[in-house]
């Protein structure tokens, strides 16, 4: 056919009705097409604006203060304790080391710095894998692309449920930080932020918990396992899942390699290395120092509240001395052990058979956590002379025993002392032998046997313990600004953390006595003022027996000096000056020492009748030593909040000259002593100075073998059911108590001069050990006198009860004296005749 030929019209109409027929066919699919897209952009649009607005509000991320732990630190900087309920410490980027900030972004987010939020390359192998996981994989787990900038949004912002509404909200939030906020500021947010098992949060408390390292020390295999745990803390935990948490590190190892984060030989050199985790421990740092550790949380709780105390990030010096907490639970350990060991062996902890593991059987037994240096042990094999024994294997970090086995040896010089007691109570007689005691299977304490010379340990040597039925605390504070440098609260805060010190209210007995004669010398008494020591009765109401006070000793001594009462701790005498002076006026007295807010005033609560703490004591005796100024006890030195900001200080004292930049030939700065004078310092001086005379010729002999000036009282309460020594040296008060928590008599002869002076006696040595010999401080205007102690009258020459006394300005003592007491006719006695009727109790009443 010829195509060049003219088309004929009905096929040219044709062709030109199939090409408007194509043009308005293709019109119609690009009109549906462009209505769908219209459409598909409203709904697009519409799920965005819907989520949009529901959107929190991400500015707040400026402003975001994170749950950080409040750490107390001892009086030298040391770290005593962490209070958290998430374990977070915050530190700026600039603190966190780039290796570390490299492990992170090779493990989680690798193109950060390139992105806006979103990673597309990321999500796109993310769909590529998922798509090859279910078709080839089955139920292998579906794979993400969140960045970094995700999760600071999912974790800040938004909740973890795994939805595309959340996912939406996510990425909305995602582009929005990225353009609010510094590449720096998210990351130190995320890192601050994220979880890392082992109940640490952020990176700085996980180096500390994981490792016990600041972030600076970390290597590189440390680096790669921190960046490892946000995945999935518990699959790579260290202990439970090793192989795959090395495993899990190896992996970011070898992304860092790749991203050109570190080099292949460093690489390699950290794969080969062992993960090494030792995990820090939670609780007191300080050995012995949980007692004062809680009572400092106890104290923060009430100033600022659970969430404050948990989240805020407080900062706490404390007062505590860690020397003198370990002196302070060492003596009273040893004292509460040597009473208990007075009462005889109760028997061993239990009996276990000794086929196959005993170790492991050891290790199952629940014993309280913080008696180190003892151990539990079980007898191996025992003879006439020595038992073998086994001891209890120590825990790895992982809580695991460990393999070994050790053993040990208990002679028989340290079981002889273990009197069996009998099912009526008595004590049975000294055993003769070691079999006499321990048989194989026993499950016993032992603690590691001290040479005596040297102080050292004998090795492999080891004496029988059992853990004491009564317990006490010891104070140790700087009487001239109350400040408490050591707290023992009793013999084991795993086992009760019921703190003796502060919170068992007892009847202080003689201890409260001083403050007796404190009133009385405050209001024209002396040292040499002379008061009756003979039977006293007083008339109770309708139906109601006498009430007749007495001696300890049961005998009655006639006219003698307030000095004498005090060093002798006489009943009689108190009662009677107590009688005299005023019990309104002791109690008032009591409320200005701190001892009792509202003392009732009978003559009873002048023995120490009324119940109180063992801190008020120590704080009180702190205001006799110290001249006579008040202090209030504190645990803690200064508080601040999580920028360095003081909220609180002991010290209210303000020093503007302290501020200056330099110094340029101006005088030092002078601080003001702010502290209320209470008593008369003269009266401070003299009760100081008679209780000095306590020490050295009293009921607390026991102590003079500190052989520093010391002084202090003994109290013991009706039964022997609380006993009490309350001390001092010129720089440092002590008080100790000693009884069952829930009283009952300690036994008979148990006082306060046996049990707890020894304790004062032990920890003052220690304490004091390589410090001279410094006497107390004597105010301007004392008088020392010579005087017969037992008369209060000047002394003669050769006088051998001579000693020198106190005096107050124009109270010397005159040739005479008069005596405190009454006769039933209500005479004043005074001369001789009547002294002598006195001492014979002749009238009396």
């Amino acid at each position: 056919m010829d195509i060049t030929a003219p088309i004929k019209p009905p096929e040219q109409k044709r062709r030109r009705w199939r090409g408007g027929f194509m043009l308005r066919f293709v019109g119609f699919l690009f009109a549906i097409g462009m209505i769908m897209f219209i459409a598909a952009s409203a709904a697009v649009g519409y799920i965005l604006w819907s989520v949009s607005k529901e959107l929190p509000d991400y500015e707040v991320l400026a402003n975001y203060q994170p749950p950080v732990m409040t750490r107390i630190h001892a009086n030298d900087g040391q770290l005593i304790a962490e209070f958290a309920k998430e374990r977070r410490i915050y530190v700026p980027i600039n603190a966190i080391p780039e290796k570390l900030i490299q492990a992170f972004l090779a493990a989680e987010d690798k193109n950060f710095y390139q992105h806006g939020g979103l990673d597309l390359q990321g999500i796109m192998r993310a769909v590529i894998l998922n798509a090859q996981n279910v078709v080839f994989g089955g139920s292998r787990r579906l794979v993400g692309a969140s960045t970094i900038t995700q999760q600071v949004a999912k974790n800040f912002l938004l909740t973890s449920d795994q939805t595309i509404e959340r996912k939406l909200k996510e990425a909305i939030l995602a582009i929005r930080i990225e353009r609010s906020f510094t590449k720096e500021e998210i990351l130190e947010l995320y890192l601050n932020e994220i979880y890392f098992g082992l109940g640490a949060y952020g990176v700085a408390a996980a180096s500390l918990i994981y490792w016990d390292k600041s972030l600076g020390e970390l290597t590189l295999a440390d680096s790669a396992y921190l960046a490892a745990l946000p995945k999935a803390p518990n699959n790579y935990h260290p202990f439970r899942r090793t192989e795959r948490a090395i495993e899990r590190r190896n992996w970011v190892i070898d992304r860092m390699v790749e991203n050109g984060f570190a080099t292949q030989e460093e690489g390699e050199e950290a794969k080969a290395q062992p993960l090494r985790v030792d995990p820090r421990q939670k609780g007191a740092r300080i050995f012995a120092a949980e007692f004062f550790a809680e009572e400092v949380r106890r104290d923060l709780y009430t100033r600022y509240g659970e969430e404050q105390l948990y989240g805020g990030g407080l900062s706490v010096r404390t007062t505590l001395d860690p020397v003198l907490q370990a002196y302070a639970r060492e003596a009273l350990v040893d004292g509460l052990v040597a009473y208990d060991r007075r009462h005889g062996w109760r028997g061993p902890v239990q009996k276990i058979a000794l086929d196959g593991d005993w170790g492991a059987t050891l290790g199952e037994i629940k014993i309280p956590e913080d008696i180190d240096p003892w151990r539990l042990a079980v007898v191996l094999q025992a003879d006439k002379k020595v038992a073998t024994i086994g001891l209890r294997p120590l825990r790895e970090s992982s809580g695991a025993l460990k393999p070994g086995r050790d053993q040990g040896q208990i002679v028989y010089e340290e079981v002889k002392w273990a009197r069996p007691v009998t099912s009526s109570g008595r004590l049975g007689g000294r055993p003769k032998a070691v079999t006499d005691t321990l048989a194989p299977g026993d499950v016993i304490f032992v603690a590691p046997k001290k040479d005596k010379k040297t102080g050292k340990f004998v090795d492999a040597q080891w004496r029988l313990m059992q853990k004491p039925a009564v317990d006490g605390a010891l104070v140790a504070m700087d009487p001239h600004t109350g400040r408490v440098l050591a707290i023992a609260g009793g013999f084991s805060f795993s086992e009760s953390e019921f703190n003796r010190a502060v919170q068992a209210r007892r009847q202080p007995g003689s201890s409260f006595k001083p403050l007796v004669y404190a009133t009385a010398l405050d209001n024209g008494y002396s040292p040499a003022s002379v008061v009756l020591d003979a039977p006293f009765c007083l008339e109770a109401a309708a139906g109601r027996p006498r009430w007749c006070p007495e001696n300890y000793s049961k005998k009655f001594n006639g006219p003698s000096t307030l000095r004498l009462g005090i060093e002798k701790s006489r009943n009689l005498m108190t009662v009677r000056l107590a009688q005299d002076v005023g019990m309104p006026l002791i109690s008032e007295y009591a409320r200005r020492f701190g001892v009792y807010d509202n003392l009732l005033p009978v003559l009873s609560m002048s023995l120490g009748a009324g119940e109180t703490t063992l801190m008020k004591m120590t704080t009180a005796y702190s205001m006799l030593v110290n001249g006579g100024k008040q202090v209030r006890w504190t645990l803690i030195d200064r508080i601040q909040d999580r920028y360095g900001r003081t909220l609180w200080r002991h010290d209210q004292r303000e020093c503007i000259e302290c501020r200056s930049r330099g110094w340029d030939g101006q005088p030092e700065p002078i601080l003001e002593d702010a502290r209320r004078q209470i008593i008369d310092p003269h009266t401070a001086y003299q009760i100081t100075s008679m209780m000095e005379g306590v020490v050295q010729r009293g009921t607390a002999r026991r102590v003079k073998k500190v052989g520093k000036p010391m002084g202090g009282k003994t109290g013991t309460t009706n039964d022997y059911k609380d006993a009490w020594f309350v001390g001092f040296g010129p720089d440092l008060a002590v008080g100790v108590f000693v009884g069952f928590d829930t009283p009952k008599s300690m036994g008979r002869g148990e006082t306060g001069g046996s049990v707890a002076s020894p304790i004062f006696r032990d920890f003052m040595i220690s304490a004091t050990a390589g410090q001279p010999a410094v006497p107390f401080r004597i105010p301007p205007g004392i008088k020392l006198i010579r005087i017969n102690r037992k008369t209060g009258m000047r002394a003669g020459a050769g006088d051998k009860t001579a000693i020198l006394e106190a005096f107050k300005p124009g109270t010397e003592p005159p040739g005479a004296y008069s005596v405190i007491g009454r006769t039933t006719d209500d005479r004043q006695f005074g001369t001789p005749e009547s002294d002598r009727a006195l001492t014979q109790g002749r009238g009396l009443y």
